[in-house]
């Protein structure tokens, strides 16, 4: 059992880590933080990554929560990653950020939100950032 957050560096997946670590201390459960890589990643961008996963578990180990780091570069897509993870480990909950987006674009859902809404086999929880 646990909970699985999607994580990106960015606001939207900064902001899903944030409330997924809430989560996983108020259900006193496992956190697994699930980082989709492209495998195709300049040496820049993995230093930037390495350091966004350092930053991940200096905050986790300051809020004591259990967790674990799954950087997956299996070719599937985010959704499939999320979905096989939540799966995989009995998941109770999925956190996922979302971006704002404009009138227009609200009508249509991003892909891989619209697809782990839909195929996910527990809760999902959609947040975003706060405005600035």
């Amino acid at each position: 059992m646990g909970i699985v957050v999607g994580y990106l560096a960015t606001p939207e997946g900064q902001t899903a880590l944030d409330v997924a670590a809430t989560e996983a201390q108020r259900r006193a459960e496992r956190l697994v933080v699930v980082v989709s890589d492209r495998g195709d990643e300049t040496p820049e961008q993995r230093r930037d990554l390495d350091a966004a996963l350092d930053g991940i578990r200096g905050q986790l180990d300051t809020l004591g929560v259990t967790y674990e780091i799954r950087v997956l570069s299996r070719g599937r897509d985010v959704a499939e990653d999320l979905i096989s993870t939540a799966e995989e480990i009995g998941a109770r909950l999925i956190v996922i950020g979302l971006r704002r987006r404009s009138p227009v674009g609200k009508l249509i859902l991003g892909a891989n939100a619209q697809r782990i809404l839909l195929d996910s086999p527990c809760p999902v929880l959609a947040v975003k950032p706060d405005a600035v």
